[in-house]
C-alpha cells in the first residue's frame, strides 16, 4: 500500500555532489516508477544555498522531470532558507504531493508549534491544489513536551489555518 518513497538527504555541498545526486535520484526515481512508486525528495535548508553558482534544489527540479522526482517540501526549513513555498508551487505545479508542516520561532532559528511561529500557513495551504498536495505531516523538531506541542499544533491547525 505504500505509494511514496522519500529520500531525506543526499550530499549536495559541491558541484560534483550535485551532479552525482541528479544521477542517483534519476536512477532511483526511474526504478521507483517501474515499481509503481513515486520518489520524493525531502529538503532541509542547505539545498537552497548557492554552490558555485548553482542552487541544488533548483538543479533537482530542473534536471529531473516531475515523473521521476517529486518533492516532500519541508515548509519550515524552506522558509528558514528564504525560499517562498507558494512561489515554488507556482513554478513547479503538481510537484509537491507531500508536505512537512513545520513552524519556526520569531527569529526563524528553531521549530515551534504550528500557528505559534512565523510561517504563513494560511497562504501556503491556499495553494495546496496548485502544489498537488496529497498528504501533510505535522512535525516539530526538538519539542520539549511532544504531546503538549502536538496538541497545540493540531488545535491551531484545525482552528486557525484549515478553517
Amino acid at each position: 500500500g505504500v505509494k511514496y518513497r522519500v529520500c531525506s538527504s543526499i550530499p549536495l555541498d559541491t558541484p560534483d555532489e550535485i551532479n552525482q545526486a541528479v544521477e542517483i535520484l534519476g536512477k532511483a526515481g526511474e526504478a521507483a516508477k517501474k515499481s509503481g512508486l513515486i520518489l520524493c525528495y525531502h529538503n532541509h535548508t542547505h539545498e537552497f544555498e548557492n554552490v558555485e553558482g548553482r542552487v541544488p534544489y533548483d538543479v533537482l527540479l530542473t534536471q529531473l522531470s516531475a515523473d521521476v522526482l517529486k518533492m516532500e517540501l519541508d515548509l519550515g526549513w524552506a522558509t528558514k532558507a528564504g525560499a517562498d513555498p507558494v512561489e515554488l508551487f507556482r513554478k513547479n505545479p503538481g510537484r509537491y504531493p507531500l508536505w512537512h508542516v513545520k513552524d519556526l520561532s520569531a527569529d526563524k532559528q528553531s521549530p515551534t508549534e504550528i500557528g505559534n511561529g512565523t510561517v504563513d500557513f494560511k497562504r501556503i495551504f491556499a495553494q495546496a491544489k496548485v502544489a498537488g498536495m496529497q498528504h501533510f505531516f505535522v512535525e516539530q523538531d526538538m519539542a520539549t513536551s511532544p504531546f503538549d506541542s502536538i496538541t497545540t499544533s493540531f488545535k491551531n491547525l484545525s482552528q486557525k489555518i484549515l478553517k
